[in-house]
């Protein structure tokens, strides 16, 4: 089969034209997204001679490197996959509020060191006119490390991004945004491995049942008697309001899966009632806990929360 995209110039606008004409050689951190897939075109079709980083840590899904492998491939574009470990830093691990600062340091730091090896002195990354740059950590970092950003330099927002990428035939045009694995923790609990594992298993369960626009939280359960021990984690799926008749259409599935990978689908108490008895949901978000058992809680008065509970596979 051939995966071949045929690149053009027509697709690519004037000031990215531009941007490569003064950039030439640049490396590329590449995540397979929808920015930095359409970046990688726009350097082909401009003929630029442009070098794809990925670099591959606990904190992406298998799928993000299997799209980045194959737009890649069909580009016929050089690309380089850098494994990389980033919970070895003890500050990422830890988990702090601006940790995105930290893990950019060291994830860029490691691409500019395989880039200058390669020969590349500039480096550019997906950043779109559409994202706030405002004080957030990682813009901080990359802004130290001098990474360019062509797409927000070039006033090309996330809207136009994704009509570019329409129009050259990128697979990744409509791809959802997709925020790290390590977000789904939240900030100041320390960052496991295994835990992270747990949600990237429950986010493709979801995802093959056609799921779109989710996140999978986890925390550690506030009943253990100690939190810091080897305790027991919680799971919370967050779903858009168009996705609850899917839910509510699909739950025996949902709880299937959860029996399959050995979840205890059990009783959750006195304050819980069936799914099927749910009459109404009272948020634009769902907090979907997939934690092992098709129950609902009762919050107040109202089913604000629908949980599926249990703990995450150790």
């Amino acid at each position: 089969m051939n995966n071949t995209i045929n690149v053009s110039i027509d697709c690519v606008p004037a000031a990215l034209r531009e941007f490569f004409a003064e950039h030439s050689t640049i490396a590329l951190a590449f995540s397979g997204g929808t920015d930095s897939s359409y970046l990688l075109y726009a350097a082909k079709a401009c003929g630029a001679n442009v070098h794809a980083y990925y670099v591959s840590t606990p904190f992406q899904p298998q799928f993000e490197l299997d799209d980045a492998k194959l737009l890649a491939e069909s580009l016929h574009a050089d690309m380089t996959v850098l494994p990389f470990d980033v919970l070895t830093d003890k500050v990422v691990k830890s988990n702090p509020k601006d940790r995105c600062y930290y893990c950019k340091n060291q994830v860029f730091g490691g691409i500019l060191k395989a880039a200058k090896e390669d020969g590349f002195t500039e480096i550019m990354d997906g950043t779109n006119a559409s994202d706030d740059a405002g004080d957030r950590p990682g813009m901080r970092a990359l802004k130290e490390m001098k990474v360019l950003s062509p797409l927000r330099l070039s006033g090309i927002t996330k809207t136009a991004l994704r009509e570019y990428s329409r129009n050259a035939g990128l697979f990744t045009w409509n791809k959802p945004a997709y925020a790290c694995l390590a977000t789904r923790v939240p900030s100041g609990i320390s960052i496991e491995a295994s835990v992270l594992r747990d949600v990237e298993w429950a986010e493709k369960s979801l995802s093959d049942l056609g799921f779109r626009d989710f996140r999978v939280r986890v925390y550690p359960d506030p009943a253990a008697a100690d939190p810091k021990a080897d305790a027991p984690w919680c799971a919370k799926l967050q779903l858009t309001e168009d996705m609850i008749p899917k839910l509510m259409e699909q739950r025996k599935e949902i709880a299937l899966k959860a029996e399959i990978y050995g979840c205890d689908t059990g009783s959750c108490g006195e304050n819980t009632v069936d799914v099927g008895n749910v009459s109404h949901i009272c948020t634009s978000d769902l907090m979907l806990c997939i934690r092992r058992s098709a129950k609902v809680y009762k919050t107040g008065n109202e089913y604000n929360r629908l949980n599926f509970t249990g703990h995450t596979r150790s």
